[in-house]
């Protein structure tokens, strides 16, 4: 039992690139949650406009669409990290510890790393060519830039992929050991 534990003791370099990601996507997490504040402003503006005003604008839908679709797609990584995505608890419940991280594992290696490569390398060309042609969008009068807005999908692949490096140590290590190195609680969302 003892040499178990032992065992189970994970390295310092383990729990070090573990520990130095989870840092990183809480402090990522904590900077675009600041998003929200322009996305709340725009909306506010806009009703305000509109309503009392009787005079809406014309930037506030592709504010508020662009500044959500950045906060929902760059605070991806921060809910991957706190265990905010959709499982079904249903089954996942009832596996124990090292299956969960068999399957963790098998789903990051076979499933999350290559789709979530291939967006990257997608996302970088769709950006790349809206910044060669100078894209505009046609959505309202004030026709902004849409290079930035669809940079922020390969950016939210490239977040995604260093957080999937240390919930895949985390699952190896699941798997190995049948222990959880960082219990998450469920989170309703």
């Amino acid at each position: 039992m003892i040499g178990a534990a032992l065992m189970a003791e994970p390295s310092p370099a383990l729990l070090a690139t573990i520990r130095t990601i989870d840092r990183f996507t809480d402090s990522t997490g904590t900077i675009i949650s600041w998003l929200a504040i322009p996305l709340v402003i725009a909306v506010g503006w806009e009703v305000f406009t509109r309503y009392a005003l009787n005079a809406p604008t014309a930037w506030a839908y592709e504010i508020t669409y662009m500044s959500y679709g950045t906060l929902f797609m760059l605070g991806a990584a921060y809910a991957l990290h706190k265990g905010a995505h959709i499982r079904t608890d249903f089954f996942w419940d009832q596996f124990s510890v090292r299956k969960k991280g068999l399957i963790d594992s098998i789903a990051y290696v076979v499933f999350f790393f290559p789709s979530l490569t291939l967006l990257l390398l997608l996302g970088i060309e769709e950006a790349s060519t809206s910044f060669h042609l100078g894209e505009v969008s046609d959505q309202t009068p004030w026709r902004p830039i849409l290079w930035p807005f669809k940079a922020v999908v390969p950016l939210a692949c490239l977040l995604l992929i260093v957080q999937g490096v240390s919930e895949l140590l985390k699952s190896l290590y699941m798997a190995r050991y049948g222990v959880e190195l960082e219990h998450k609680e469920k989170v309703e969302v």
